[in-house]
């Protein structure tokens, strides 16, 4: 070892790490001394990426700190951390990891494995800071980086995530898992077109994968190619006949009717005894959609039924939590407060926000408004929700969270602050010059409040529809994420009325209160409705917005094909179809259902 001393491997190693804090260069030399002794040791590698880091040679660092990466493969605690992930115990596996990082920090792959983990327990934002710490330590680390682009997507910032996975094509630009991420974020933002292109290319290379060729489907739907998307969907059940999202992605289109070969193919792989269960509970709601084709509502309510049993299985969901959150938002949302912040908050009137149940008709508003000259079309923005939790520390209505009451202690300035951040991050949405922009996040509806105080001027459109029609057009749909209220028939009456209470509360306390469009007074009168909703949104009327069908933005909802066609009354009604099965509807929704349109008392 150095200056021939005798020493042991650990002490040369803490002796070279000890150099490394005065004397980089001296510390880079007793490293590679260790390596000659001990080749492939991964401490010694991690130490001279560290010391030649310093030293300005970042090619040698890089060099270095991937083979540090590679070394580890052979490390019996990641090894034992590996079997456990594999099998998917995590206690285990962060009894490993923590221990193991305790003593090696500077362990990228350890690191990598924890965000991992962390990941798989929802711990996203635990994961992006290890993964983050890893790229500090080994900028190369080319999975970490990965990790952290998935990370920051499953987080809804698909931006970021963008930017991660362009750095990762530099040095890889062919791997199909990044490039297909890359699509799907690119898709988060609005870039549906360069989505496309992406698909395209990915397919020429690897005609052979299902999933993308449905991911393609969603894309070329969203921008009004609908019998292209329907080929892409078809494409994919050619290559994988069970692949129950597919089937799904058709049903939904709420245009295509299933013919008797689609019916067979569907019960078939519905009885595939190793199907997995997202791709039967998937089945089971395309198959509830092609019986009610038929006019066999009791088949089709069965499907529908199984469906969201499966789908409970997956999530936690209590009704409670909400009605407590209302509760406390009543209490907490006076007249008074709004009256004490009059001015406060960020003045800019740009957003116009669509709220409301899901499957209400805030598609066909938004695409109403949206040809209009002044205003720009979107998408459901997640932004609202997500900085309600952020404030609270939790998700709003848990035991933990400090939301809504942690508003009453903001500044002014602070209230403005939120208000500016909301518009900066909302801006890549944002495509045309049009002074005005549609955040269509139904659930927007339990946030109201904070919308008030951090963009005053912002306009509130409430869409309401008939409870049971409302109610059962959820219970039919299978949504990718959220809307876990949406499983169960219970679950959904008490969450409709959960939201028409606070709703109601603050049209009492809000001046001006929120303006409501109820979808049957649209149906029966289009135009008299649409020069209402824009004389509230100050803005002269044009006839565009009555041809809205004619418009070719790109739409993500499951509604995206209606709002293609002029306005009609098949969807009004029907809930009786259904009617034999609602009862734990009517119950939960209570008097909400005989008040509709209006709402009980208070």
């Amino acid at each position: 070892m150095a200056e021939g001393a005798v020493r042991t491997l650990a002490e040369a190693l803490r002796h070279a790490a000890l150099q490394l804090r005065d004397d980089a260069g001296r510390a880079a030399l007793e490293a590679q001394a260790i390596l000659r002794a001990a080749p492939g040791n991964a401490d010694a590698y991690r130490l001279l990426g560290a010391a030649l880091r310093r030293t300005g040679d970042d090619d040698g660092a890089e060099r270095a700190e991937l083979d540090a990466i590679a070394a580890s493969v052979s490390d019996s605690d990641l090894i034992r951390a590996a079997e456990a992930l594999l099998d998917n115990d995590l206690p285990v596996a962060e009894r490993i990891l923590r221990p193991h990082l305790k003593r090696r920090p500077s362990d990228v792959a350890a690191i990598r494995m924890l965000a991992e983990l962390a990941g798989r327990l929802g711990r996203l934002a635990d994961a992006e800071t290890l993964l983050r710490r890893a790229l500090t330590l080994a900028p190369a680390f080319g999975p970490a980086r990965a990790n952290l682009a998935t990370a920051l997507y499953r987080q809804n910032r698909p931006a970021e995530a963008i930017a991660e996975l362009e750095r990762l094509q530099a040095h890889d630009g062919d791997n199909v898992v990044h490039q297909n991420l890359k699509a799907a974020a690119l898709g988060r933002i609005g870039s549906y077109e360069e989505a496309i292109g992406i698909y395209e290319q990915l397919l020429a290379k690897v005609p052979d994968q299902p999933k993308v060729w449905m991911s393609y489907g969603h894309a070329l739907k969203t921008v009004g190619r609908q019998q292209d998307g329907v080929a892409a969907y078809r494409r994919a059940l050619a290559l994988s006949p069970t692949l129950g999202e597919a089937w799904w992605s058709l049903a939904n289109l709420k245009t295509l009717a299933f013919d008797d070969v689609d019916l067979a193919a569907m019960s078939d792989a519905i009885t595939t005894a190793d199907l997995v269960r997202d791709d039967r509970l998937h089945l089971h709601f395309a198959l509830g959609r092609a019986f009610e084709e038929r006019g066999d509502f009791a088949a089709s309510f069965g499907h529908y039924a199984e469906g969201n049993r499966l789908r409970t299985e997956t999530i936690a969901y209590d009704p409670d939590d909400l009605s407590a959150f209302v509760a406390r938002a009543q209490l907490f949302f006076t007249a008074a407060l709004f009256a004490e912040r009059d001015g406060w908050g960020c003045a800019a009137p740009d957003p116009i926000f669509i709220l409301g149940m899901p499957r209400a008709g805030s598609t066909l508003i938004e695409q109403i408004l949206a040809s209009h000259s002044a205003i720009e079309g979107t998408m459901e923005l997640p932004d609202i929700p997500a900085l309600a939790r952020r404030l609270g520390g939790g998700k709003p209505g848990s035991d933990v969270s400090a939301y809504p009451e942690c508003l009453g202690a903001m500044s002014a300035a602070e209230l403005r602050a939120l208000g500016e951040d909301y518009l900066e991050r909302t801006r890549i949405q944002r495509k045309t010059d049009r002074p005005f922009f549609i955040d269509k996040m139904p659930n927007n509806w339990a946030h109201v409040g904070l919308i008030r105080l951090i963009l005053p001027n912002a306009k509130i459109i409430d869409a309401r529809r008939h409870p049971l029609d409302c109610c059962l057009s959820n219970f039919k749909q299978h949504y990718a994420r959220g809307q876990g209220f949406s499983y169960s028939l219970a679950g959904m009456g008490h969450y409709y009325a959960d939201y028409v209470a606070l709703m109601t509360h603050f049209d009492a306390v809000l001046d001006p209160p929120p303006h409501r469009v109820v979808h049957e007074a649209l149906v029966d009168d289009p135009e008299g409705e649409i020069r209402r909703l824009l004389a509230y949104l100050g803005l002269a009327f044009e006839p565009a917005c009555l041809s809205f069908h004619e418009n070719r933005r790109a739409v993500r909802t499951a509604s995206s094909e209606q709002v293609r066609k002029p306005i009609s009354r098949d969807g009004l009604g029907q809930w009786q179809a259904y009617d034999p099965w609602l009862e734990p509807l009517r119950e939960a929704l209570g008097p909400v259902l005989d008040a509709y349109p209006g709402a009980p008392p208070l």
